[in-house]
């Protein structure tokens, strides 16, 4: 069973920076991809980034495009997301999760396990 656990939100304003972590206790990640994904109040979650296992091929969404960054330390067992220039609409409560396949994936579908969330909130 792969555990996961988001850190990193808060309140920060347009144009601020947050850097989201997702660690995991137990199975190692090094073999899955990992994808982060957000869920506004009132709308469906949807895909931000994603990583494939061995880090050298990565997805984003086109509305985070050029502000954010995911990255992850197979190492440390970590994935992050560095965000940059954020904007109001970027509120939401942001998901970490785990694919067993390694490739990466936009699909909620195609994620197996999932943290709890963490809040960030952007003020304009």
């Amino acid at each position: 069973q792969v555990q996961l656990v988001e850190s990193g939100g808060g309140l920060v304003q347009a144009g601020g920076s947050l850097r989201l972590s997702c660690a995991t206790s137990g199975r190692t990640l090094s073999s899955y991809a990992m994808g982060w994904f957000r869920q506004a109040p009132g709308k469906e979650r949807e895909f931000v980034a994603a990583i494939n296992w061995s880090g050298g091929s990565t997805n984003y969404a086109d509305s985070v495009k050029g502000r954010f960054t995911i990255s992850r330390g197979n190492a440390e067992n970590t994935v992050s997301l560095q965000m940059n220039s954020l904007k109001p609409e970027d509120t939401a409560v942001y998901y970490c999760a785990a694919r067993l396949a390694g490739n990466v994936s936009p699909y909620l579908t195609g994620y197996d396990y999932w943290g709890q969330g963490t809040q960030v909130t952007v003020s304009s």
